[in-house]
């Protein structure tokens, strides 16, 4: 895990700035003289700007901290005064759910904004805030926020300056066709699931099982991603408590080393969370178990209840998307798929034109379009190569598709720097191998009908550049990729399937 890629350390980097970031955020607060509980918000403020805040724009980034307060203060004021009418609180809890999760569809934006206001919610079940504690903990959010944006912004900015290339926006849908929609309804279910047995486990810390079954819904698509998540959080959470029992009991949240501990959890929540959510599980686990020790209520038997009240949030969240209008993993990986492959023949169509003396064509934008996008599809596949995955057919034919589709970015990025060198210049073979390959993208994104493009005559035609020699091995590499994955593209998800 942590030797993972880590290109740019770009993952290091901003790992260390989410520790400085927090720990300036919670260092204002205490110096302000304000409450533990008002300092523990504030870092958590400060985590989450840090955190979910994913603008494509310095600018954008920006603006989105600016606005999560203006969510955050009335789902803080609306959970606090709730605090003694458990029917009235809990309904406004899964309310907040529902919005948060239907607010994805505004982009980065709306994902951040809802997440904050769901946690500022969490937060206050957390700490048993009340109304009166609001002023509080109020400044310590402001103070976390301006801490969070100083360190991100100004002391250690490391976003890029321009936006970086874009994953295609899926075509509108209206209603339940929306996916934010239907993981709107599959998350309030599953939290109301979570929040209803959680109670049954316990009165008092039932908002754990809510908090995971939210928490699985986010960044996953399809009902296997969604599985697959649940089981990841379920393992880091064992393997948390299992560290928090030896570690963070024997403290009795002693400050120093709690709080050098802290950090370290801190910084494994930012290092680990794209390469494995069990590793990013496991450090918020401890932390959790780090700053119970801090407010005084730590002992071995609510590490247990926790372990509980994730499988009650993780069981709500498996049920949900099994019979609360599912999105199959089939149907979300074709979707990625067709959307690839589309980016795959508009990098083809750039090249053949930049390499016919084109002046402003360009593969890269669409080179880097077409690696999100597969970025995509991995994740989306993930559930069927997963090693528990019992279904052989479906891993073997997911494996071979991850394999082809990686052989096809290795292709055209061989092709887009053939395309990029300046003296490259026509060559109607490669016009042809280019037409090939949009004529195969054509049959695999809409089997039975028929290209519009028509081959050139290659009769007498000259070699003009030495690169097109490496051109048309990239591209006849490229057709051949293409050509083999008619099998698994178009099998039934549960046919029987040999790979080749």
């Amino acid at each position: 895990m942590f030797v993972a890629p880590d290109p740019g350390r770009l993952r290091l980097r901003t790992s260390a700035r989410a520790v400085i970031g927090i720990a300036l955020a919670v260092t204002a607060a205490e110096l302000s003289g304000l409450s533990l509980p008002a300092s523990i918000t504030g870092g958590l403020a400060a985590l989450l700007a840090l955190f979910t805040v994913g603008d494509a724009t310095v600018g954008r980034q920006a603006l989105t901290t600016a606005l999560l307060p203006v969510v955050g203060f009335p789902a803080l004021a609306l959970a606090a005064s709730l605090h003694g009418t458990p029917q009235l609180r809990d309904a406004a809890f899964l309310a907040v759910v529902f919005i948060g999760v239907y607010a994805r569809r505004w982009g980065p934006r709306g994902h951040a904004l809802g997440i904050f206001a769901f946690m500022m919610v969490f937060a206050t079940q957390f700490l048993h805030a009340l109304p009166a504690q609001l002023p509080q903990l109020y400044a310590a959010v402001l103070m976390a926020l301006a801490a969070s944006a100083l360190v991100r912004f100004g002391a250690w900015c490391i976003e890029r300056r321009s936006p970086p290339p874009a994953v295609p926006a899926p075509h509108a849908a209206r209603g339940l066709a929306r996916s934010t929609t239907r993981q709107a309804f599959q998350a309030t279910i599953a939290c109301g699931f979570a929040l209803a047995v959680g109670q049954l486990v316990s009165g008092e810390r039932w908002y754990w099982a809510v908090g995971t079954a939210w928490w699985i819904f986010v960044n996953t698509a399809s009902r296997g991603e969604t599985l697959v998540r649940g089981f990841r959080r379920v393992l880091g959470t064992v393997g948390g408590i299992a560290v928090g029992l030896i570690v963070a009991v024997p403290l009795h949240g002693a400050p120093a080393p709690t709080t050098a501990l802290v950090a370290v959890c801190v910084f494994g929540i930012f290092y680990t969370a794209g390469p494995s959510y069990s590793w990013m599980m496991f450090f918020v686990t401890v932390m959790a178990g780090l700053l119970y020790g801090l407010l005084g209520v730590l002992h071995p038997g609510l590490l247990a209840l926790r372990f509980e009240q994730t499988a009650v949030g993780a069981i709500g969240a498996a049920l949900a998307v099994a019979v609360v209008l599912p999105v199959t993993t089939h149907a979300a990986t074709d979707a990625w798929i067709q959307r690839a492959l589309h980016s795959l023949r508009h990098c083809t169509t750039e090249a053949a034109q930049r390499l016919a003396g084109h002046p402003v064509a360009d593969p890269t934008p669409h080179v880097a379009e077409l690696e999100l996008l597969l970025g995509k599809v991995r994740v989306s596949l993930a559930p069927l190569v997963h090693p528990l995955n019992p279904l052989r057919a479906r891993k073997a034919r997911a494996r071979q598709v991850l394999a082809l589709l990686d052989d096809c970015a290795r292709q055209v990025r061989g092709l887009a720097e053939v395309a990029a060198d300046p003296d490259a210049s026509h060559d109607a073979r490669l016009t042809a191998a280019c037409q090939r390959v949009e004529a195969v993208v054509h049959r695999l994104v809409a089997p039975g009908a028929e290209p519009h493009s028509t081959p050139v005559a290659l009769a007498g035609v000259p070699h003009h550049h030495p690169g097109a020699e490496r051109a048309l091995t990239h591209l006849h590499s490229l057709e051949a990729a293409l050509a083999d994955l008619a099998a698994p593209l178009r099998s039934a998800p549960r046919a029987p399937f040999a790979p080749s």
